[in-house]
Formats: C-alpha cells, structure tokens, sequence
C-alpha cells in the first residue's frame, strides 16, 4: 500500500484507542476530596466533659461533648454538602472504655462506627488491650475472645468491623509481614488516595506482654515510607498517613491552629517520604492543627470531642494536591439535626446497660474527684486510686500501693447528692485490670521511682500515684538518674532502707513491666490475687462514704523541691 494510504489509516486508528483510553477527553477541572478525621474514640459513645479555654483571663464553664451522636449528626450533615465525604481514624476507637461499651466488649461501638461509613482506622495501642487476638476478633467478627463474657453477649452474631484497621509497622515475627494490611486506597470523585496507618513503635511498652507475643512494633517512619512506592503501584495518587502518635501545643482551644508543637511525632513527621502532605494523629489527646516543614499535621482532642476537617483541591490528572485547609470542630450535641440510626443504637445500648450502669456505689464527700495532676505529678484521683488498692491487699502483706496515671481515664463524676454510680466509678478503671502484690527491696523502689522519667519517646515525666504513708520528693533540676532526693523516700515517717524488702502492690499492667517501668517485672514473692482494681476502688468509696473528706485529702505524698 503507497504510504499517501497508510498514513491516514494509522492516524484513524490511533485517535480511535486515544478515544477508547480517554486521552482525547477535555482536561478535567480540579476536584475537592472533603476528609474528616477523628481519634482516640475509646468507647465514648455518650458525650463527656469538655473543658473550654479561659478566655481573657477567666474560664469557662466545662461543657459536654462529643459521643456518637454528635459525631453522626455531623457527618449527616457534612455529606449534605458533599456525599463522598471519607471519614477516617488515627486510632484508638476503643480500649479503656466507658462501661456503656466495654460491658460488652466494644461490640456497640464497632458498630456506631459501621453507621458512621468508617473507611479505615490506624490501629492504636488501646487497640491491643485485650492482646491480638481480639483485636482481629473485632476486625472479623466471631465470638471466640479472651473475653468470653463478654464478647458477642450485644449480638449473638457478631460480624466484625466493615472499616479496615491499618498498621504498616506492626510485624509478625513467624512471617515477617505486616500483622495486619499496612494501607488501603479509596477511590474518591476519580482520585485514588492511598491511606497508611502505623501506631506508636513503644506500644509493647504500654500494652500487655502476653497480648502481643510474637508481634515486632518498627519505627512509624521507616514503614510509611516502605508503603509509599506500594501504594503508587497500586494507583494512589494523594497519601495521607494516619499515625497513632502524637505531640503536645501550648494553645488548649482545639479549634484554632497550633503553637509550638513538641513530641514524638514532629521527628516523624520530618522524615516521611515527600508524597505525604497531610499527617492525622492521635495517642496524646490533644488539638491541633499544625505546619511541619510543609506538611499539616492534625489531631482531634480524644473521645469524639472534636473532628478535623480537611479539604484537599486536587489535579485529577496528575494527582498533584493543590491546596489543603483544615480546621477543627468541637462536637456539641445538638449543633447538628440527629441521626435516627445513632440515636436508636445509643439508646438500646443504654436500655439494655441500664442496670448494670446505674447501680449506685457511694455517696462522696464532694464531686468530681479529679486527676488532673498538681505540679508535683499527684493527683486527688490517682492518690484515692492507690489507697484503695493498698487496702484491698493489705491481707496480703502489702504496704505500698502504686497506680499508674495513664491508667486512670476519667475524673470520678457522681450524679444527684454525689452518690457516684457503677458507670461512674468504671470509667475511672475501664481496663479490668488485677492486682498483684510483690516484693521490692528499697532499692529497687528507688530504681522505679527514678523511671518516672526514663521515658523513650515523650519529654515530660509519667509520676505514678502512691498509697499514703509513702512519701518522697524530686528535683528536676538534678541528672537524669538522680532526680529523687536522697533520704527523701520515707514510708510512715521512716527512711526506706535499700536492703530492706517491701510489699508493694500494682496493677497487672504495671506488674508485667507496662509503662515503662521495668522494675516491677522484677518483684519476687508475687500474688495474682485475681481481685480487680475497679472492685478494690469501688469497695474502698463504699468504706468510706459519709467519712468527710477522703484519705486522699491528706498531706501531700509527692513533693517537688523548688
């Protein structure tokens, strides 16, 4: 054939398969991907106390927020204005929950966030509370658990998580391969977004050791960047990381921008891969909305009490992001028109549980007991919470009594007349945890009160809570190492001495070494008494309702030297 001929031909044929691929088609315009995000749920499906900012000088009273039917009717509302909103978590949906959902097992609130069209949630630490095996449990459903009485007691056939938990960091060690899926990618208006999850890689210092045998926590930033070249084989075009680590800021008004952000999650954020501009986080429990070195940084407050929005204008075409705003919202019941799902599922679960819950425990001195610590690292709360443990186990030789602050979740509120209610006093201990006593040599309890400050990954000291009649005082001022003052450790007015065996008490968590206090994994002489520290605390208020103030009012236990 003359090549006058060939050529027209081959030209028909090309624009046919350019039209075929679309390749002729009109560029596309750019497109918005609305993302809300939120973290650190932990089973809040009512609101819970907020508190508001002081605003020229003077504080606010605290409010209520958050909780499941705030955050549907948000979202109900948001997907109004846009109905491929995705909504997305940085993890810890539950673990140290309130008793309306761990009564039964966090099953109610797997499925309040089935309804609320969950795509993925990074895995937090709480998340393996109960150890792996629940954890995939809730992912896949089923009715095999650890915890027997309680799982699939909400719904017989309990069918397991519709969103997908995420963890690229979390490593088998019999296969060496992600315990769970490192990313998932949602296609949204044409745009494949690739969205990976890590959780912190200290979490097997802050979980049960038996729950998590045989599983390798890595470093957040090295997996997400594993992931990235993974997911842009896969077509992603926008990657956003969701890591279950976070930071702190100076401003406390979750809904404003971000001053001064510290902690674990800034050297991660500066060292990811260059495709991610938008990082959401969680595990410190603050709001934020941050810039690091080009990149946004969010974080949601904890509890359902805030959401962050974000909104993404992307070259369809390229993939290029080209602009990203975000803010955050305080959820306020009622700011939103309800969601009738919500509510239905709220109210059964809080029918069915309403027995159990409202049971009244004691009637206390005055309310709310707070653990917001003093400077020193004590609280009212943690100092009540380790007088009872002390007491429950003082059959069992034990003399001191240590809490540790991250276990305490909650102030202890009571309802009319300050009598607080089982729920109430559940809140305060969600973990089912039990008490072991043990024997440490003075030693050995100077060498765990050192740890208070052997923190890898955070700046700020974690004081554990102490039983009365043990005191001691730090300095901060002095070398890691040192930092408690010598001779000031005295238990009922004497000095401990350092060959002297003492019986202590703590929880299990504590026990196995938790919270990066390794001595206690060193006890001898230990008793898995099987009491749980909620009965021990709940026994200990019924003991002492209509005695005045609480022993925990007493003289000070931890002091700082200034």
């Amino acid at each position: 054939m003359p090549n006058s001929l060939r050529a027209p031909a081959r030209l028909s044929l090309a624009l046919a398969a350019c039209v075929l691929a679309g390749c002729a088609s009109t560029p596309r315009e750019p497109v918005t991907i609305n993302l809300v995000a939120m973290n650190d749920f932990h089973g809040n499906l009512e609101p819970s106390r907020y508190a508001l900012p002081p605003v020229n000088g003077v504080t606010p009273p605290a409010i209520r927020a958050g909780g499941a039917e705030a955050v549907a009717a948000a979202l109900q509302a948001w997907r109004k204005e846009d109905k491929d909103l995705l909504f997305v978590s940085a993890g810890d949906l539950v673990g140290g929950s309130p008793a309306l959902s761990s009564l039964w097992a966090d099953e109610p609130t797997i499925e309040a966030m089935n309804l609320l069209d969950l795509r993925v949630s990074a895995v937090g630490n709480h998340e393996f509370d109960a150890g792996r095996k629940e954890l995939l449990r809730q992912q896949h459903g089923g009715c095999d658990s650890p915890r027997p009485a309680k799982a699939c007691q909400w719904s017989p056939n309990y069918g397991g998580a519709k969103f997908t938990y995420l963890a690229a960091n979390v490593i088998d060690s019999a296969t060496g391969k992600p315990f769970i899926p490192a990313f998932r990618i949602e296609e949204v208006k044409g745009v494949k977004v690739g969205l990976v999850g890590a959780v912190l890689k200290g979490t097997d210092a802050v979980v049960m050791a038996s729950g998590i045998a045989g599983l390798r926590f890595g470093d957040e930033t090295e997996a997400i960047n594993r992931a990235v070249p993974l997911m842009r084989a896969q077509g992603a075009q926008v990657i956003v990381a969701l890591v279950h680590e976070g930071g702190t800021v100076d401003n406390r008004d979750d809904r404003l921008g971000c001053l001064n952000l510290q902690g674990a999650i800034v050297p991660i954020v500066k060292q990811l891969d260059p495709a991610i501009r938008l990082v959401i986080t969680g595990h410190s429990h603050f709001g934020y909305v941050c810039q690091v070195e080009g990149r946004t940084v969010t974080q949601a407050a904890s509890f359902g009490q805030v959401l962050t929005r974000v909104a993404m204008k992307v070259d369809p075409g390229s993939g290029k992001l080209l602009e990203l705003q975000a803010n955050n919202v305080v959820m306020k019941p009622g700011d939103y028109p309800a969601d009738p799902r919500m509510a239905a599922l709220v109210a059964s679960v809080k029918e069915r549980s309403r027995a159990a819950l409202g049971r009244p425990v004691a009637r206390l001195p005055a309310a709310p007991v707070l653990r917001k610590q003093n400077e020193a690292g004590e609280s009212e709360l943690g100092k009540l919470i380790a007088d009872a443990v002390l007491a429950a186990t003082r059959d069992q030789g034990a003399q001191i009594g240590f809490m540790n602050e991250g276990g305490i979740r909650k102030d202890l509120e009571a309802g009319e007349g300050n009598v607080a209610s089982f729920g109430q006093t559940q809140a305060v201990l969600p973990f089912g945890n039990t008490l072991v006593v043990m024997d440490l040599t003075g030693a050995q309890i100077r060498s765990l009160l050192e740890q208070q400050w052997a923190r890898p990954a955070a700046s700020d000291p974690s004081i554990l809570q102490v039983s009365q009649g043990f005191s001691y005082q730090w300095d901060g001022k002095r070398p890691a190492g040192s930092r408690v003052v010598p001779g000031s450790i005295r238990l009922h007015g004497a000095p401990l001495e350092d060959g002297k065996r003492y019986r202590v008490v703590a929880n299990n968590f504590l026990a196995e070494g938790g919270d990066n206090f390794p001595e206690f994994a060193k006890g001898t002489q230990r008793v898995e008494t099987g009491m749980l520290d909620l009965d021990a605390f709940t026994d200990y208020l019924k003991k002492h309702e209509g005695q005045g103030a609480a022993p925990s009012a007493a003289a000070p236990r931890v002091l700082k030297a200034q």
